[in-house]
């Protein structure tokens, strides 16, 4: 009688990306993705040994949804906007 091997999926890292990286990836600039941080809008998902800010795929999207909301809101308002859109998105996943 043969045992069946249980199946085992190997866990893709997440890739992480230093500031250089979104600088090269998107419209802005590297003291702009600092400010960002610093104001709350993005955040750093871990840090290096080295201390550098490492952040994940989804900062795009957030990069994306700023640079949108840019063109007709203040920063304070964008910020205010994405707390809006992060506590509705929350309350949903608890209802859930």
């Amino acid at each position: 009688m043969k045992v069946k091997e249980k199946q085992q999926s190997i866990p893709i890292p997440t890739k992480l990306y230093r500031i250089g990286e979104l600088v090269r990836y998107t419209p802005l600039s590297r003291q702009t993705i600092h400010n960002y941080t610093i104001m709350g809008l993005i955040q750093e998902a871990q840090w290096s040994e080295g201390g550098h800010r490492l952040y994940d795929e989804t900062v795009f999207e957030r990069l994306s949804r700023i640079i949108e909301l840019k063109r007709t809101k203040t920063l304070n308002q964008i910020r205010q906007i994405l707390s809006a859109e992060r506590r509705k998105r929350l309350s949903g996943l608890k209802n859930n």
